[in-house]
This record gives structure tokens, sequence and C-alpha cells, in this order.
């Protein structure tokens, strides 16, 4: 019989496995995808010194914003940085480590951490700022430089759709980076709109089984904020 990993809170499901230190690996894409609930359950752990891998860090005081409002992140490895003017500030005074990386590394560098892959060759990057320090190599004609992989002490994804037993359908555009991080970390915690008996998702349709999955919460009605609201005159 499969298991209920399905906690009362998102404060119940980050106890005991969040320090001082660790590194997290966020889901989400802008707004748009993100672990609302566990992003607020994590800032109130006052835990520190986080190094953080995300797409983005939210915007100011909302998502990973807030940890950066409370200075909770000491690092973080991103490859979009804009709508965040605490970022930019906390990075420019020397506050703030960042490992800028290109979008698509970034999902390929979680991808093969979830899949036990150390390290892979791309193209992008060679011959720029990107490739210094890394080992580079000729394939084909071409140069490419080698990227290690990226893996978390602990991820936080965002489904729209989840079993007890953890198996995750995302909805659109906010399966963005989820499945990659999800895989990507040594404990995932997962929260879901939607949380059905096991049994009840078509096989076909799970985008994230629930063997990578160790805890879940319920969180019904997100606030889903939008970065830029724009609307046809």
């Amino acid at each position: 019989m499969s298991p209920n990993k399905l906690y009362p809170s998102a404060v119940a499901a980050l106890e005991g496995i969040v320090r001082d230190g660790i590194t997290l690996a966020v889901g989400g894409f802008g707004l748009c995808g993100i672990p609302e609930a566990l992003i607020e359950a994590l800032r109130d752990t006052e835990k520190k010194g986080f190094t953080v891998i995300s797409n983005n860090a939210g915007v100011d005081g909302f998502g990973l914003g807030q940890l950066l409002s409370t200075r909770q992140i000491k690092k973080m490895i991103s490859s979009y940085v804009g709508e965040n003017r605490e970022f930019e500030r906390q990075y420019l005074a020397g506050e703030l480590e960042l490992e800028f990386t290109p979008q698509g590394t970034l999902a390929e560098k979680l991808r093969a951490g979830g899949a036990g892959i150390p390290a892979f060759f791309t193209r992008t990057g060679y011959g720029t700022i990107v490739a210094e320090g890394k080992e580079s190599r000729q394939f084909d004609g071409d140069w490419y430089i080698m990227e290690k992989a990226l893996k978390a002490d602990v991820s936080l994804v965002k489904a729209w759709k989840a079993d007890k037993a953890g198996n995750l359908i995302y909805r659109k555009t906010a399966r963005n980076f989820n499945p990659m991080i999800a895989a990507a970390g040594a404990i995932c915690v997962a929260e879901a709109e939607i949380v059905v008996e096991v049994g009840e998702l078509d096989p076909d349709q799970i985008h994230t089984p629930g063997i990578y999955i160790k805890r879940l919460v319920h969180n019904p009605s997100p606030e889903k904020r939008i970065e830029q609201r724009t609307l046809r005159k």
C-alpha cells in the first residue's frame, strides 16, 4: 500500500529538514509555479545562510524575495534576476553571492543532478565569461565547456494536483523548472492545490512520480500573484 506523505501544514512539512547553510532548490519561473506556502514556511524557520538554486528570486516581498528581505539567503544560483530591486541592491553592495547561469544550462544542470550524471558538455557560454575556470573540449570541430550537475539538500516544488503518495501533475506553464528540481533534491517537499486519494490520477498524466517526493502539503488557495499585468486596450 502506498504511504500517505501528506502533512497538515507547510510548517510541519519542513520540520526537521531545514538547517542553517543548506542548499535549496526551489521551483518556479518568475512567480509562476512557485511553492508559495513552503517559501513562507521556510522564511518562518528563521534559518539562514542558504544557497538557493532557482531560476529567479521572486519579486520584492513575495516568493523568494521574502528570504532576501530577511537576509536568509547567502548565495543565489540563478539565470534571471530582474524584477527584484533588493536582489540588485544586495548583489551590488557585495552582500549576496551570485552564480549567474544561462537558463537552459541551469535546467540541464538540475536535470543531470536528478539523473545521477555528474557533468556534461555544452556549447552555451563558450568564449564568454561563463566559461572562465571551466574545462573546455572539442567535439566534431566545435568547442564545448563542461558544466557540473546541481543537487540540493532540500527541494521545494509546486504542483497543481497530487495524490497522497506524492505523484504530481503540474499545470501548463507552472511545470517549468519543477520536474527537474523535484528530482535534484535529496529531500523533496511538494505543495499542491488539489490532493486526491492514491489511484485517482491517470498514470499516463503524472509528471513527477511519487518516488521523488518525501513530503506533501495541501495549499488549495495560493495567491498566484502576477508579476506584470498587461491588459488589452
